[in-house]
């Protein structure tokens, strides 16, 4: 009796799982400020300091204590002595608010002594040594108060956080120029077949682009690894162990296409022998089903299916995830929402489906719309969604107006 097809794929969540507890970070360096973008700390920083280190104005204007300006309004404006100014990074240089007083201020400058609150020039008016406040003002207004940003001893990342733009600016801020981050993961990136033929010249009846290298090179960068292409490989056993013997010098081989169950696919009879062992070979999912998982030593291996949605599908599932735990992150998983399918979707069921989809917002409510036609060579579904449509394996139909799983794939993770 031929067994049911489904009983002889691994499910989807297994096979992260399993991918997952195969992988320890690579190891630690330290890196300057100016190259830490995308970079996952490898340590807690701790600040050493309040950010701001004192109270300083949030405007320019007048710094005053609110006892005076309490009943101030433009047709009876409060008459202060001007007895001084204060600029960003200028000491005070003894000045002392007193009753009737106030200091011309900007923004950035520290509060003077006897001041609560901040007027801002467009409610002022000055003339010679005297200022018109035109509005009262609460205590604290317009001020910024030492240690409301960072308080000295407070955690400004924690560990396994990928450092984006302003948590630089934050480590700058805090005097950081070095952290010790996780080494990024060096990535082998291999096409296969005949027919595959790089951009340039013309294809004959039969080719196909070289897509599917771009793609992940593309992606593999986007993540902050370090992609190596190393081309495409034609159908031949000997040639196909040949390159990728060249690419276990790399922390992760990626191959794409050449792991179904054709007279001419080599890429796991090549693999296996150079030693790398084989975990995964089909996983219960559309599309993306032939999707092989190896390991030798710290090795690790990827055979990703050659039609292009099944590659970057299979990619976005299982390799960005191993690539990020590779490199110590913390947070491994994309978003996923519920949302209002637009459109009725129909599917067999015994596979998770990954149906490209295009999310939008309205009044706090996600609602999906599928990218048209689904076919796994269909590669504008990919390049229009910014989302995936996840249907569990027994799910049949999908009706418009009923509410769906998406997964939010141009989102950081989570």
């Amino acid at each position: 009796m031929k067994r049911d097809e489904n009983e002889i794929l691994m499910p989807v969540e297994r096979a992260l799982a399993l991918i997952l507890e195969t992988i320890r970070p690579l190891p630690v360096e330290p890196c300057g400020l100016a190259a830490l973008a995308g970079r996952v700390i490898a340590e807690d920083i701790i600040s050493t300091m309040d950010i701001p280190m004192v109270d300083n104005s949030a405007m320019d204007g007048y710094a005053v204590r609110t006892g005076d300006v309490a009943g101030a309004g433009r047709r009876d404006p409060v008459g202060l002595d001007v007895i001084g100014e204060l600029q960003a990074g200028a000491a005070m240089a003894g000045l002392l608010v007193e009753p009737g007083r106030a200091v011309r201020i900007m923004t950035g400058a520290p509060i003077p002594p006897g001041a609560d609150a901040v007027v801002r020039f467009e409610d002022t008016e000055e003339r010679g040594e005297r200022v018109s406040i035109f509005v009262p003002v609460v205590k604290g207004e317009n001020i910024r108060r030492a240690g409301e940003d960072l308080r000295a001893g407070a955690v400004v990342l924690g560990k396994g956080a990928r450092i984006l733009s302003a948590d630089i600016g934050l480590l700058a801020s805090i005097n950081v120029r070095e952290a010790r981050v996780y080494r990024r993961p060096t990535v082998a990136v291999i096409s296969t077949g005949d027919e595959v033929v790089e951009p340039g010249p013309d294809l004959l009846p039969g080719q196909v682009r070289n897509s599917n290298a771009y793609t992940l090179v593309s992606e593999i960068a986007r993540y902050g690894c370090e992609p190596r292409y190393l081309g495409i490989v034609r159908d031949s056993l000997e040639a196909t162990r040949l390159l990728l013997g060249e690419a276990m010098g790399c922390n992760v081989i990626v191959t794409t296409g050449g792991v179904s169950m054709g007279r001419y696919d080599f890429v796991k009879d090549a693999i296996a022998a150079l030693g790398v062992e084989i975990l995964i070979q089909n996983i219960r999912m559309k599309p993306g089903k032939p999707c092989v998982f190896g390991t030798k030593g710290p090795l690790l291996f990827f055979g990703l299916p050659g039609n292009p949605v099944s590659t970057m599908v299979s990619f976005i599932q299982f390799v960005r995830p191993a690539l990020f735990k590779l490199m110590g992150a913390a947070r491994l998983a994309k978003p996923v929402v519920h949302a209002v399918a637009r459109d009725d979707i129909v599917k067999k069921p015994g596979r998770v489906h990954f149906i490209r989809g295009l999310f939008t917002v309205r009044d706090g409510e996600f609602y999906v719309s599928t990218t048209g036609p689904q076919g796994s060579g269909i590669l504008r579904s990919m390049s229009a969604a910014n989302c995936l449509i996840v249907l569990p394996a027994e799910t049949e139909r999908v009706r418009a107006g009923e509410r769906v799983l998406i997964q939010l794939i141009q989102h950081e993770e989570i």
